[in-house]
């Protein structure tokens, strides 16, 4: 199992904790993500929002572009995944954006590409905002130019939503024996995310799940794959972790962290968000809590509980986690100490 974590570029996760102790600041981010490296995270993802969905809109949010441009050169060893919204962002000036960015981390840069679902946020940022399959539709095209650009001298390109001629990126992302370009990893749980992510991506991540739920979503993708004739591809969720050393103070700490109000700073954008998006499930104001339904995950409990839980996941066909706490830099570290010693000395035994 490979640990990674959301970078808290919001300041934190929870809807009805206002303050987290871990401020929205280069000066945390940095911290966390050079101390994550020394306690054996593998990756860390910086995602992208321009306001701030968690805290409310006039909190502040850091760039996520910017910031992992920064990080890139701090770190030595983090993945940087870092979410892109094709509708903010043309695919010819991001391919060459990345490929920089990936040259200054020697090679440790992804992407998450994520079509945007906050319509008022495109309001506020005068962006179009393409209904549910038409982002799709566009990320299809954004997905050709970016890896069209990446593999070709140079490329020429007429669709629907881009148009290019005779575009050059150079240097190009750095590819070797693991990866032929940045890791390109997607979600979404509608007919029209799947289909472009089996044909166009490296990795599926999900929201949020007990493993029963999330096996069958890992073998249908699995199956998609395979009849296209495709390389396997990698399989993450997203999940919110709490590790007490007894179970009745980690449901203590759930209790604390899921009281959300409809009069909570984030609550009008779950609205929106819940409009805009096709879910599977039925998302509750209880999962809303925290972001990506992560505590439908069951990572709730003492280190033994949770390394058994997260075997389970593995079982399943999950590969890594991403992995949201509160405060982020201290429960990692609990983590780090505690749990994923457990899970590496179980998986050495079986």
């Amino acid at each position: 199992m490979r640990f990674g974590y959301w970078l808290p570029v919001f300041g934190g996760w929870l809807r009805n904790v206002p303050d987290e102790g871990m401020e929205a600041s280069w000066q945390y981010v940095q911290r966390l993500a050079r101390r994550s490296e020394e306690i054996g995270y593998d990756l860390t993802l910086i995602a992208e929002l321009f306001l701030n969905d968690i805290k409310g809109v006039s909190a502040p949010a850091l760039d996520a572009w910017s910031t992992a441009a920064a990080l890139a050169a701090v770190t030595s060893r983090l993945e940087l995944m870092v979410a892109v919204r094709p509708t903010y962002h043309h695919p010819a000036t991001l391919a060459k954006q990345a490929a920089n960015v990936d040259r200054i981390s020697n090679g440790r840069l992804s992407l998450n590409v994520v079509s945007s679902w906050w319509k008022d946020e495109a309001r506020r940022y005068g962006s179009q905002f393409d209904e549910h399959d038409d982002r799709y539709a566009r990320t299809a095209e954004w997905l050709d130019i970016l890896q069209g650009a990446w593999h070709q001298p140079s490329l020429t390109y007429h669709g629907k939503y881009y148009s290019v001629d005779d575009l050059v990126v150079e240097p190009k992302p750095l590819s070797g024996r693991t990866r032929a370009h940045p890791t390109i990893y997607a979600g979404g749980e509608s007919e029209a995310a799947k289909g472009l992510i089996t044909r166009a991506c490296d990795a599926y991540v999900m929201h949020g799940d007990p493993p029963a739920q999330i096996a069958p979503k890992v073998a249908d993708l699995r199956l998609r794959r395979e009849r296209l004739g495709r390389s396997p591809m990698q399989y993450g969720m997203a999940a919110y972790i709490i590790v007490r050393d007894t179970e009745r103070e980690a449901q203590r700490e759930l209790e604390r962290i899921t009281n959300v109000q409809p009069g909570s700073p984030g609550y009008h954008n779950y609205q929106d968000w819940v409009a805009n998006t096709q879910l599977e499930r039925q998302l509750s104001l209880h999962d809303y809590s925290v972001s990506n339904r992560g505590l439908r995950a069951g990572l709730v409990g003492t280190p033994e509980s949770v390394a058994d839980r997260i075997r389970e996941f593995e079982a399943a066909g999950v590969g890594l986690l991403l992995l949201q706490c509160s405060p982020q830099l201290e429960e990692m570290e609990r983590v780090a100490e505690q749990v994923m010693p457990l899970v590496n000395r179980r998986a050495a035994a079986a």
